[in-house]
């Protein structure tokens, strides 16, 4: 890990943002605090570590909910956890069944709410770690030629040099040519190895299909 996370603190209350703030700081986090959601739809999702958000449930203009909706339409990954007064409890449940990481209801005990953002972080970081290593394996993938990804989707799938050379009308020498440089350029190590690795690209959605390859 070589991103520290960011934890992005949301709420219109000075007070209370600025208390969170010292008591994240105080206890070795990175923090930016916002005094609305829509400064830190702005200015705040710019980046692409690891972090999580702490937002007030209910807020002038866009609400905490409304801020779990955006982040999601957006495909930012980041666990938000939303604080509530008692009168919108039901805000946070409806909040938690649409994704968010957990509620917090006012007034909170310190312990309680730096656990629940331990929990956020631990979760945002593995994500962050799985992300950027299924990214690296897209961007190897991107370095083969369209030949070299022909060759590596049909080895993937079971086919032998021949039946590939079969299938893509080249020798078997050119395909075993093809399929070392595809080796080397995936960093796989074995078969198992390669396979794996268009098998997570199928699962992620960024297998090209022939026509993208070309």
């Amino acid at each position: 890990m070589t991103t520290a996370p960011q934890i992005h603190v949301v709420d219109d209350d000075s007070a209370v943002r600025d208390s969170l703030r010292m008591l994240l700081e105080a206890a070795g986090h990175a923090v930016q605090a916002y005094p609305d959601a829509e400064s830190f739809v702005a200015d705040g999702m710019k980046g692409n570590g690891p972090g999580c958000v702490v937002a007030d449930v209910r807020m002038p203009g866009m609400s905490g909910l409304d801020l779990l909706r955006i982040l999601q339409d957006r495909d930012i990954d980041l666990p938000l956890i939303v604080i509530t007064g008692h009168a919108d409890v039901s805000m946070a449940v409806q909040a938690l069944k649409e994704g968010a990481t957990d509620f917090i209801e006012k007034p909170f005990d310190d312990g309680v709410f730096l656990t629940a953002v331990t929990k956020a972080l631990a979760r945002s970081e593995r994500d962050w770690v799985e992300r950027s290593r299924v990214n690296g394996i897209e961007e190897r993938a991107n370095s083969l030629t369209p030949r070299e990804y022909q060759v590596m989707v049909l080895v993937a799938q079971g086919l032998s040099n021949k039946a590939a050379a079969v299938e893509l009308g080249i020798s078997v020498r050119t395909v075993e040519i093809h399929r070392a440089r595809v080796m080397e350029k995936m960093a796989a190590d074995s078969l198992s190895a390669l396979v794996r690795m268009v098998l997570e690209l199928e699962e992620s959605g960024r297998l090209l299909h022939d026509d993208e390859a070309g």
